[in-house]
Formats: C-alpha cells, structure tokens, sequence
C-alpha cells in the first residue's frame, strides 16, 4: 500500500489506535510544509522506510506546497516532468483525499 492509498484508512486507524507501529511515515494534521516536503522527499527517494513512489512524493509534494513550501513547489514541478498524465492525476486526487479526510488541515 502506498501513501496515496491510505487517507481514508489512516484516518480510521488513527481515530481507534492504542499506540500500535505505523507501516510507513504518512502526512499527519500537525505537519507544517516543511515537514511534508521532507516526507515527500523521503517518498522520491526510498529512504526513511518509505517506498520509491512518484505518485505519493508528488502527492505530499502537493500538500506541502498547498501549506507554503516553496521548494516542495520547485520538486513537484520536476517530478511533473517525470510522470505520465495519469500518475499526475491520480497523486491530486490522492491530495484532495487527505484534505477532505482531514488528515492534512490548509491554512485559511
């Protein structure tokens, strides 16, 4: 499973969790855009236990942009460049998801 895959069941696991292991880093309501693009950096890379995953990478790029980070901007922009039309889709549908979930809170 992947980072896009998860806002609805994280959400779920969070709400009912008595301190069990996450699989992976995920985006959580208390990250601020510099945490996110560290996450969505870790996502680009493998590292950190989390998967190489464009599609994810481009989606917490996407939110940590949407929260103020000017280089998560800057890195979604090139991984845009990288992708096919489709992935580029499904990583905002996947940041709309953590949005509406509310998992990732914007600022006003």
């Amino acid at each position: 499973m992947t980072a896009q895959e998860t806002a609805p069941e994280f959400v779920e696991a969070a709400a009912g969790s008595n301190g069990t292991d996450a699989v992976m880093p995920l985006p959580t309501p208390d990250m601020d855009g510099d945490m996110l693009f560290r996450l969505g950096m870790q996502y680009s890379s493998g590292s950190g236990g989390c998967p190489m995953d464009r599609v994810s990478a481009h989606m917490i790029f996407n939110l940590a942009a949407m929260k103020g980070s000017i280089e998560a901007r800057v890195y979604r922009r090139e991984m845009s460049q990288e992708m096919e039309r489709e992935e580029i889709a499904e990583a905002q549908k996947a940041a709309r998801r953590y949005i509406d979930a509310g998992v990732v809170t914007l600022a006003a």
